[in-house]
């Protein structure tokens, strides 16, 4: 019933209003998608001089993820070489 009457209350806007609402929505979902640019440019360090893509700022996040990554193995397997080290004394 409330799918219906969503649809009804739809369907009393004028056709300005509901193009007027798929504006506004799609300007919203544009500025999220900025917003999320911006957030990763303050993150990825080889992005805070220069001009930047959006492509770029994509291509930069996953080296800088893929750089965490090898990061994280290689800090996880000295952890494992040092706790070795400390059962054999």
């Amino acid at each position: 019933k409330s799918k219906l009457n969503r649809k009804a209350a739809h369907e009393l806007l004028s056709e300005d209003q509901k193009r007027a609402n798929h504006i506004a929505s799609e300007q919203k979902r544009r500025a999220n998608i900025r917003i999320g640019f911006e957030k990763l440019v303050e993150i990825v360090p080889t992005l805070s001089t220069g001009h930047r893509s959006e492509a770029l700022i994509l291509q930069k996040s996953v080296e800088h993820l893929r750089l965490l990554i090898d990061s994280k193995t290689a800090l996880k397997e000295k952890v494992r070489e040092l706790q070795l080290m400390l059962g054999e004394m």
